[in-house]
C-alpha cells in the first residue's frame, strides 16, 4: 500500500501538507515510531534522501539497540514504520506557526 495514495483517498488532497510517497505492506509492520517534529525540508525526512538528517540520527539509535539497519528500507523490512505527527492545540490551530507560514497559509 502507498501511504500517500491511501491518505489522500481518505482525507483528500490538501495544500501545504507533505505526505510520504512510500510503499509498505501493513501486514509486516510490527511497530510504529512517531516523530513529533516535521522537517522543514522533506528531503531530510525519513523517506527523503538516503543520507537525510533524520536517518543520520535514527539509524545509529536503532543500531545501538541491536537492530542491524543501514537504510529506511532496512528499517521497514524489520517491521518498523516511522512517521511524523502534526500536533494541534485545543483550538485546532498548529502549535508551530512557522510551518504554517512557510506553506503560505
Amino acid at each position: 500500500m502507498n501511504i500517500k495514495k491511501e491518505l489522500e483517498k481518505k482525507a483528500g488532497i490538501a495544500n501545504g501538507i507533505y505526505l510520504n510517497d512510500t510503499d509498505i505492506d501493513p501486514l509486516t509492520i510490527k511497530a510504529v515510531m512517531i516523530n513529533e517534529v516535521v522537517p522543514s525540508d522533506p528531503l531530510q525526512d525519513f523517506y527523503g534522501n538516503p543520507d537525510a538528517d533524520y536517518l543520520k540520527t535514527t539509524i545509529p539509535l536503532l543500531q545501538g539497540a541491536g537492530i542491524e539497519v543501514t537504510s529506511i528500507q532496512d528499517i521497514l523490512q524489520k517491521g518498523i514504520y516511522i512517521t511524523n505527527a502534526v500536533i494541534y492545540n485545543d483550538r485546532g490551530k498548529h502549535l508551530n506557526r512557522k510551518i504554517k507560514s512557510n506553506n503560505g497559509n
